[in-house]
């Protein structure tokens, strides 16, 4: 198993947000997390990446645990996070965001290798290089972050609603690039507001309901299950 989060808890002053969360990711899986506005899912990415602090339980990448390390050293270790609202560098050009993506990284002859293959699988980021972030659509914007996020190398990627807000084209195309991450071994964990292509995209899914996982198993059952059919699928 690459990656588990055993009865994790945190809280925001005396708010629980997790209540003792156990997840797992395995190696070039998808897994997803779906719940309600508030139900913990963005805290538990934010977590698992170090920038929020567990008050109870551990977090292991690898046989290592994680959840005492500074952000930078987790990132070094293969943890790459894109956050709710993308989050690019609005006055730094399209390449400039992905090299930042790279910073850890001292393999100079590969970061360029990696750059020419992120404009490959990303042609519009190609054709936008030198374009100010700030000056992106909303959907191009999303696939810099991702993209940015890949040029750090992860073998987990924490994706958290990278659908918000987009046209259903870019919803289309986004998931479509998620696919394809998972394609050349990178494991995804994925927070989706909506549950429909969350549970598509997923090997695996957690529902989470104010902090706690309620539900757990394969995504394809949970579309059947008739409690996610209800309250997430729209019946």
């Amino acid at each position: 198993m690459l990656f588990r989060m055993e009865s994790a808890a945190a809280k925001y002053g005396e708010v629980a947000a997790l209540r003792g969360v156990t997840m797992e990711v395995a190696a070039g899986a998808v897994v997803t997390v779906i719940g309600a506005n508030g139900a913990g899912k963005t805290t538990a990415l934010r977590a698992i990446s170090g920038l929020k602090r567990l008050s109870a339980g551990e977090i292991w990448l690898d046989g290592e645990r994680i959840d005492r390390l500074p952000p930078e050293e987790i990132v070094a270790r293969g943890v790459a996070h894109v956050p709710e609202g993308r989050r690019v560098f609005p006055d730094l050009t399209a390449e400039e965001n992905l090299r930042l993506g790279a910073f850890l990284r001292r393999d100079f002859a590969a970061v360029e290798s990696d750059l020419r293959g992120i404009f490959e699988r990303f042609p519009r980021l190609r054709e936008r290089r030198r374009q100010r972030a700030k000056t992106m659509s909303g959907g191009e914007q999303q696939m810099l972050a991702i993209g940015r996020a890949l040029m750090a190398k992860p073998r987990l990627l924490l994706l958290d609603e990278p659908s918000m807000g987009l046209s259903p084209v870019m919803v289309g195309e986004i998931a479509r690039i998620i696919g394809e991450i998972r394609e050349r071994d990178v494991s995804v964990a994925l927070v989706e507001q909506n549950a429909e292509i969350a549970l598509r995209l997923a090997d695996y899914a957690y529902v989470l309901e104010n902090g706690s996982a309620v539900l757990e198993g394969e995504a394809s059952a949970l579309r059947r299950n008739d409690h996610v059919r209800r309250s997430y699928l729209g019946g």
